[in-house]
């Protein structure tokens, strides 16, 4: 059976293009200027998109802003409710991934098209189908949603993201690398199949980052390659009707330290790359293709740098299938010892210097 997806109906990726959204927006919805337009963004992000707003607004005069204070399920139901209940007809979300994912959330469940503006390119959220939220205390939860309307990109905000963010973004592109082969391994398994456009659309979203010959973050052309590898992505979880394209082995890992290690700070991005370091090891893949990007990005994925002691990495990796119980990934077929675990934490922190 084949899944019926959804494609953004514009995607704009250019220099200055929050300069002139309100004519993009045009393109994307017919007749937006009349429109009761909620822009969701966060307070931190108000003053230093200042120019911007306001002249979203101006273009927009039936627009206002709502401001999010936190990334959660219950924050995503509210900014629902306040759709719902003020008959908003579009809802734009500005800001980073938490924004983004909120207002994604929010739009899908009042049946309004979401358009979505990054300031930051930290992972494949911008262009996925899903949503991943805060629930109860600190665990979060991932959620189907709608792929977003229209997604604008303009390349002068994004220059001025932290590199942190950008090395995160490049992270979650990277894990791609073990993803696609624990997909193969679950297909397999279940005597399945593998959606063949999917994964051709992921595996173009890691080689285009990873054998492009730009390699300062901070180049307009990077910053479009990047963003390319983070919408090929999230259109291949759109495709497969699932993220299997996009999370495996190396997902589960960085889950078992958001739920057991809460006092650890690692961006999603970075936790799974360092994932894809240790599931390329227990698939049988090329480590050094993985490690020669890394190194490339000056991306730091020694764990110890991240206050991940070797008791801390063992651990989370012998709890990391219980994250996804339903996902069958090679933490199903290998044998995992601490001492084996050991091993790669020492090579982890000898190799990556």
């Amino acid at each position: 059976m084949v899944n019926q997806f959804h494609l953004p109906y514009c995607l704009v990726i250019e220099e200055g293009a929050c300069e002139r959204l309100n004519e993009i927006l045009a393109d994307c919805i017919p007749e937006i200027e009349e429109k009761k337009v909620l822009i969701a963004t966060e307070p931190a992000l108000v003053k230093i998109m200042q120019d911007y707003l306001e002249e979203m607004k101006r273009d927009l005069p039936r627009s206002e802003t709502y401001l999010l204070e936190e990334n959660s399920f219950d924050e995503a139901m509210e900014l629902a409710k306040y759709i719902c209940m003020n008959d908003c007809e579009v809802i734009i979300g500005v800001g980073g991934g938490k924004v983004l994912d909120v207002a994604k959330y929010a739009g899908f469940v009042g049946k309004i098209p979401y358009i979505c503006v990054p300031t930051t390119l930290s992972n494949d959220s911008l262009a996925s189908p899903v949503s991943v939220l805060g629930t109860v205390g600190d665990a979060r939860k991932t959620l189907k949603c709608k792929i977003p309307t229209g997604i604008v990109v303009d390349v002068n905000v994004i220059m001025g993201a932290p590199i942190m963010h950008l090395q995160s973004g490049i992270g979650d592109t990277i894990s791609k690398y073990t993803a696609l082969y624990d997909w193969k391994l679950d297909a397999a398994h279940r005597k399945d199949r593998v959606d063949d456009f999917s994964y051709l659309l992921s595996d173009m979203a890691l080689t285009s980052l990873c054998y492009n010959e730009e390699k300062s973050l901070k180049s307009k052309e990077f910053i479009k390659i990047l963003t390319q590898s983070l919408v090929l992505g999230g259109l291949a979880m759109e495709i497969a009707g699932n993220s299997r394209p996009s999370s495996g082995s190396e997902h589960l890992f960085c889950h078992s330290l958001e739920e057991n290690y809460k006092e650890i700070k690692i961006s999603h991005g970075m936790a799974t790359a360092m994932g894809s370091l240790v599931s390329s090891r227990l698939q049988g893949q090329d480590v050094e293709r993985l490690e020669k990007i890394v190194r490339a990005y000056g991306m730091d994925l020694r764990p110890m740098n991240w206050g991940i002691t070797k008791e801390i990495f063992i651990d989370a990796w012998l709890r990391a299938a219980d994250t996804r119980k339903d996902r069958y990934t090679i933490l199903n077929e290998v044998d995992l010892t601490e001492q084996r675990l050991g091993e790669i934490y020492g090579q982890l922190q000898d190799r990556l210097v």
